[in-house]
């Protein structure tokens, strides 16, 4: 048995396909460069990553977006021998509007090359296209309605594309309305019945999948009275806030669903998800009534299906698919002095537009990271170290600087919702210097060298704490600031994230 997720860490909404011989699966990277991942399988058990749609500059610009804005919930679908992805770029997320805008890349190899964007609307958030029997494509996407006293969820719209046009036509229609939080609309046709599968209940611990059937494209909608996947009515569940799926079906005929889920752990005031939501995925059948239901019974998600270890593989130090960067592509130089990673210094830690930063993403509350760093700054505006981050609000940053009476000190940096720490500073010696993470459950020991030792913990890095709306997860990885002068280059080698 294998113990889901089979994408573990920040790896949110999944959308899948069989197409081609093997299993896609794309999910949201929000404010994190290169946009949209992907992984593939041949079994549904073991994946790898294949890269990601959005890794030019040209595709995919975020500076500026706020945390957890940027591109929201991927759709991916395949026909005519073309790969389709229709994806939400969030610009404004505060207050009673989402200034946002729908895209659409198409390639022929999900490896790449990707399509540069096509515009589609700004209407609302969580686009999917249905390819119709009759060779039609239909966008599908939430209807954001900001009106003083309206239910901001106004529904599920629906609208012809035309790809030689590149564009929408015709107006759209409302398809399906509902008092609940519904999104994240998946639709495909079935013995003559049209399915919308739909994100219900917003996606915290509330969150679910409830399947919605029609006669007719355009509907009415009839909603099926029992959800399809949810947690909420479990608070011992081994997986939490279980919702947001998409159907798959195997060559052989089995049916499945991928959808996000969370393993939280107690906190200080409640449960907390450093790790963010990341993919899981659960066997279906249908019923005699025509509904699709979780294959081992109930609605809530079982943690586990046959297969084998889907750990990611190790990858290149700081060059993988695994790597990231903040709001667009950060200048990363392996080459000056090989085995080890230069940067130069950019912004704070707290920029919307340019960091100096690379990370990977936490996949287990046991594990260790660690890197050398090889840096020397003379001014308390150049900084460099090891990172645990979640985003502007949230962080741990075991750094390095210069204090003019004291020389090169280390020192941790914790920022939460309520403010900044400085831990305190401890002179170090000149030359490469050892610095590491070691985390279990939610507390986390930082180390420098062989004497310095910090304690912190990741409450406030995890989905549940601050401001409303946080949807990403914890990542690990290294930076460099020049807050004076964007000169200030720091080296990085040896970095290594071990599970314990």
């Amino acid at each position: 048995m294998i113990i889901d997720p089979i994408l573990p860490g920040f790896h949110p909404d999944p959308s899948a396909i069989r197409a081609d011989g093997r299993y896609l699966v794309a999910t949201s990277t929000f404010e994190w460069f290169p946009g949209i991942n992907l992984h593939a399988s041949a079994d549904l058990r073991t994946w790898q990553p294949i890269g990601a749609a959005l890794n030019r500059p040209e595709q995919l610009n975020l500076r500026g977006v706020p945390d957890s804005g940027g591109v929201w919930a991927p759709a991916i679908s395949h026909h005519d021998g073309l790969y389709w992805l229709v994806f939400t770029v969030v610009r404004t997320m505060s207050g009673t509007y989402k200034d946002l805008d729908n895209y659409l890349v198409t390639a022929v190899d999900p490896a790449g090359p990707w399509s540069d964007p096509i515009p589609l609307n700004a209407s609302g958030f969580d686009p999917s296209l249905f390819h119709a029997a009759d060779g039609r494509r239909y966008l599908l996407n939430l209807n954001w309605d900001h009106r003083a006293g309206r239910f901001s969820f106004g529904g599920i719209l629906l609208q012809e594309y035309d790809h030689d046009r590149r564009e929408l036509v015709g107006e759209p229609e409302l398809i399906f309305t509902s008092d609940e939080l519904m999104e994240g609309s998946h639709l495909f046709e079935r013995d003559g019945w049209f399915y919308l599968m739909l994100a219900e209940g917003g996606t915290g611990f509330h969150h679910g999948i409830r399947l919605a059937r029609s006669r007719n494209l355009r509907g009415p909608y009839e909603t099926d009275p029992r959800p399809l996947l949810t947690s909420r009515d479990d608070p011992r569940a081994a997986i939490h806030k279980a919702g947001h799926g998409q159907l798959i079906t195997t060559a052989d005929g089995e049916h499945h669903i991928v959808h996000l889920g969370a393993r939280p752990e107690m906190g200080k005031t409640g449960l907390r998800s450093p790790l963010g939501r990341e993919t899981f995925l659960q066997r279906v059948v249908w019923d005699d009534d025509g509904w699709l239901r979780l294959a081992g019974g109930g609605h809530r998600p079982h943690p586990g299906t046959p297969g084998v270890d889907t750990r990611p593989r190790p990858e290149p130090a700081f060059a993988g698919p695994e790597w990231i960067s903040l709001r667009g592509p950060v200048a990363a130089d392996l080459t000056s002095r090989p085995g080890w990673l230069r940067l130069r210094g950019q912004e704070s830690l707290d920029s919307l537009f340019h960091q100096s930063l690379l990370t990977r993403r936490l996949t287990s509350l046991h594990c260790t990271a660690a890197v050398t760093v090889d840096a020397d700054p003379r001014r308390f505006t150049e900084t460099a170290g090891l990172v645990v981050y979640y985003n502007t609000t949230g962080y741990h940053y075991l750094a390095v600087t210069h204090d003019e009476s004291r020389g090169r000190v280390a020192g941790l940096i914790s920022k939460s919702p309520a403010g900044v720490i400085e831990h305190g500073w401890h002179p170090v010696e000149p030359g490469p210097l050892r610095l590491s993470a070691e985390v279990d459950r939610l507390r986390v020991v930082f180390r420098a060298g062989a004497d310095l030792r910090w304690a912190a913990d990741l409450d406030a890095l995890s989905d549940e704490i601050g401001p409303p709306l946080r949807f990403t997860g914890t990542t690990v990885g290294v930076c460099v600031q020049d807050l004076a002068r964007r000169r200030f280059e720091a080296d990085f080698t040896e970095f290594a994230l071990t599970d314990r």
